[in-house]
This record gives structure tokens, C-alpha cells and sequence, in this order.
């Protein structure tokens, strides 16, 4: 009785995975956090580097000040409003945006501390891919098979000067987002879709 059971305890199996290899039918190949982060952080190294955008407020101004990255050039009558312009040491790590050398801080009154501008890095690093959750199965519109996986993405300041590390630092900006990647299965190989 023993080895009748053995038998079948060893038996079927076999018999359901002889099944699948003669039918052809393999197992889907598997995706793990560590290629899913590889194939995202893959993706992020072919895109070129760009500068980021720093929000900067009461406080980074102040600190870029201090820096002399930029200079008061004119004060408003109200005494709140005032004209700054870039040093040549504030050249090397910020522009405006509008591709000017001159920022405008102009706050609603005396005591606004909520009042910011946005400035963008001369430096450039490529974004980095953190964080990656175990993918999951997900349907996708035109794919057979498809998972998705939730990450962080973080905006690397290595490189950057101690000053402007400092201002990007401050409460109001975020140097890292939640995204989500999508990835399908082609043939017996998982692609990255999407990120969003």
C-alpha cells in the first residue's frame, strides 16, 4: 500500500508535466524585482541627461545669496520686491528658465514666505530607479501578458555643488516621486511598456 501511494505521490506530477512539455505549452518566464529595476534603470541611462528643476524658496534664495550665486541689483519702492542677477559662480550651477540672467523676486507682500521661483541645474545626472515593488500580473490593452510594478524615482545630485544640493534640499521640492512601470511578455523575453 505504501509504495502504491509513493507511486501515485510521484506519478502524477510527472504525468502533468510530461503533459505540458509534449503539448508544448512552457512556463512563463519569470520577472523579478531585480530585472524589472535593471530594465528601468536601463531605460533612464539611454535618456540623456537633463537638469532639474529646483523650486526654490524664502529659504534657498537665501542661501543662494549667501553663496553669491546671485547679486540685488535693483529694490522695488515697497522694499519686499527686488531684481537679482546671476554671479558668474551662480552661471556655473543654475539658469532660468526663460534662458535670462535676472530673478525677479517679487512675493505678494513683506511676509510672504510661500513665494518661489524655479531654477534648473547646469549639472545633469540621469534619474535612478528605487524601490521596486515584486511586479504583478496586470491586463494591458494588446497584450497577452503583461505585469506592472510601482517604483521610486529619484533625481540624483551627485555631482552637484554642496550650495545647490542644499537649496534642492529645502521642504518644498521633491527629488523623488512614486511611478509605476509597465512591462509585457514578447515571445519568452519581459520588455519595459511604460513608465508613468
Amino acid at each position: 500500500m505504501k509504495n502504491r501511494a509513493r507511486m501515485l505521490f510521484i506519478g502524477v506530477p510527472a504525468v502533468l508535466v510530461a503533459g505540458l512539455l509534449l503539448s508544448g505549452c512552457k512556463p512563463e518566464p519569470e520577472l523579478t524585482q531585480a530585472s524589472a529595476q535593471a530594465m528601468i534603470q536601463a531605460k533612464y541611462d539611454q535618456t540623456p541627461p537633463v537638469g532639474i528643476n529646483v523650486v526654490v524658496d524664502e529659504l534657498g534664495f537665501r542661501e543662494g545669496y549667501t553663496a553669491k550665486y546671485w547679486d540685488r541689483i535693483k529694490v522695488y519702492p515697497n522694499q519686499f520686491w527686488a531684481d537679482f542677477k546671476l554671479t558668474p559662480e551662480g552661471k556655473k550651477a543654475f539658469k532660468l528658465p526663460n534662458g535670462g540672467d535676472v530673478i525677479e523676486w517679487h512675493p505678494e507682500n513683506a511676509g510672504d514666505t510661500h513665494y518661489t521661483i524655479i531654477l534648473v541645474t547646469v549639472g545633469a545626472n540621469h534619474l535612478k530607479a528605487e524601490y521596486v515593488q515584486e511586479p504583478e500580473s496586470e491586463v494591458l490593452p494588446g497584450a497577452s501578458t503583461a505585469k506592472g510594478a510601482f517604483f521610486r524615482e529619484t533625481q540624483v545630485m551627485d555631482g552637484f555643488p554642496n550650495t545647490v544640493q542644499k537649496i534642492a534640499s529645502t521642504p518644498v521640492n521633491k527629488l523623488s516621486v512614486k511611478r509605476h512601470a509597465d512591462f509585457v511578455l514578447e515571445g519568452e523575453t519581459w520588455k519595459l511598456k511604460s513608465i508613468e
